[in-house]
């Protein structure tokens, strides 16, 4: 190989690479969306929660109210790995325009305990206190279809209630359950 012909290659190289970067760069500032519905409240929020590696600072205060404890009216700062995986559900299922339905996100501890009285299905330190589970369903979208793509995401836990409205999922360890 003469040193033309190298100097060729590795010119080819380094435009190619430039180029891919370019057009990643170009993807990945696209902004993430999210629709949520608060069913307790009855709040509604459709809004660019992400442009490329940037949060948007107002939008996560935005979620983190819609998302608060209702009973206690308590709001903390949720994971945004959170949000990304709800987006993600959103693409995967075929409905980027898809509005969640919340069930339930945020507990502050007093809620949490209040439920565990209720339901032996509530866990005692669960990813609910520490702003990382939500609790959703995605109309058009059957909840054995969403629990599936969230399994398939390995994100973090996903709850299956084959006779309840919701799956739930969290930002916890990789784990499932079926109840």
């Amino acid at each position: 190989m003469n040193r033309r012909h190298f100097l060729g290659l590795a010119l080819g190289m380094a435009v190619a690479s430039a180029s891919a970067s370019t057009t990643r760069k170009n993807h990945s500032n696209e902004p993430r969306i999210l629709s949520l519905h608060n069913l307790h409240t009855g709040e509604r929020l459709r809004i660019v929660y992400r442009i490329g590696d940037h949060y948007q600072r107002d939008a996560l205060h935005k979620l983190n109210h819609l998302l608060r404890d209702h009973r206690e009216n308590q709001s903390i700062a949720m994971d945004p790995k959170l949000f990304d995986l709800l987006y993600e559900l959103q693409i995967q299922s075929g409905h980027p325009e898809g509005e969640f339905q919340i069930h339930s996100a945020y507990r502050s501890p007093k809620t949490n305990a209040m439920l565990r009285k209720l339901s032996r299905r509530v866990a005692k330190h669960s990813y609910h206190m520490r702003g990382q589970a939500v609790d959703i369903h995605l109309p058009g979208c059957s909840n054995r279809r969403l629990r599936k793509i969230a399994l398939s995401l390995r994100r973090g836990g996903v709850g299956y209630y084959p006779k309840s409205s919701f799956i739930h999922v969290d930002t916890g360890p990789v784990r499932s359950w079926c109840a």
